[in-house]
C-alpha cells in the first residue's frame, strides 16, 4: 500500500511539473496553436529577394493579406500595425510585419517598396507570381475575388481582413481580427515575445 500510494504521488508531482512547464498564454485575440494549416509561405520581399518564413525565424511575425489599391480594410490595419510597433517601443525591433499582396497585376515590388515601408520602414511587402499567389492564399485559407471597377485595372479585391501572428519559432499562434485596435495586438505581442 505505502509503494502504491508512493508512485501515485510520484505520479501527481510530474503531472504538476509537466502543467507548469506548459503555460497556456491568455491571448486576447483568436489563439491558432496547433493549427494544421498556415504553415508557411515562398515569396519575395520589395527588394526583390526570395524569401520564406523561415527567413524571420527569431522574430514574432505578423503576416497580413492585402492589396496597395485598397480603399480602407489594408491601410487601416497598416496603421494600426504602426501604432503597434510604437507602442512595443525597442520591443517593436523582434516583430516583423509582412505585408503580402493578392495582387499580383498591379502590385510590383517597385509599388510595395514605396507603399509598405511609408507605414513603418521595418515592413515588408511580399509579392509572387499569380500563381503563388494562389497557393499562399490556399495555405493560409486567405479569400480574395476581384471585383470589377469602370475599367479593366480600376478593379478592388474582396478578400479575407485579419492577420496572422507566428512566434519566434516560426509556429502559428494567433489571428488577428480587423479593428481591433492596437491594445490587444500589443497584449499578445509581448507574451509572445516573453515566452
Amino acid at each position: 500500500m505505502k509503494k502504491l500510494f508512493a508512485a501515485l504521488s510520484m505520479l501527481l508531482a510530474l503531472a504538476v511539473l509537466s502543467a507548469c512547464g506548459e503555460q497556456q498564454l491568455k491571448f486576447e485575440n483568436t489563439d491558432l496553436t496547433g493549427l494544421g494549416y498556415g504553415k508557411g509561405f515562398s515569396l519575395n520581399d520589395h527588394t526583390g529577394k526570395p524569401v520564406t518564413l523561415e527567413s524571420y525565424k527569431g522574430k514574432v511575425v505578423v503576416l497580413f493579406f492585402g492589396f496597395t489599391h485598397c480603399p480602407d480594410v489594408c491601410p487601416t490595419t497598416m496603421a494600426e500595425m504602426s501604432a503597434v510597433m510604437k507602442e512595443l517601443g525597442p520591443d517593436a525591433d523582434k516583430v516583423q510585419v509582412l505585408f503580402a499582396t493578392l495582387d499580383p497585376e498591379r502590385d510590383t515590388q517597385e509599388l510595395l517598396a514605396q507603399y509598405v515601408p511609408g507605414f513603418d520602414p521595418r515592413f515588408v511587402g511580399l509579392y509572387g507570381t499569380p500563381e503563388q499567389t494562389a497557393a499562399t492564399a490556399k495555405e493560409f485559407k486567405v479569400f480574395y475575388q476581384k471585383v470589377a471597377g469602370k475599367t479593366a485595372d480600376s478593379y478592388t479585391i474582396d478578400h479575407t481582413a485579419g492577420s496572422y501572428v507566428f512566434d519566434k519559432n516560426g509556429k502559428i499562434r494567433l489571428f488577428l481580427r480587423h479593428g481591433g485596435g492596437p491594445a490587444p495586438i500589443v497584449h499578445d505581442l509581448k507574451l509572445l515575445l516573453a515566452s
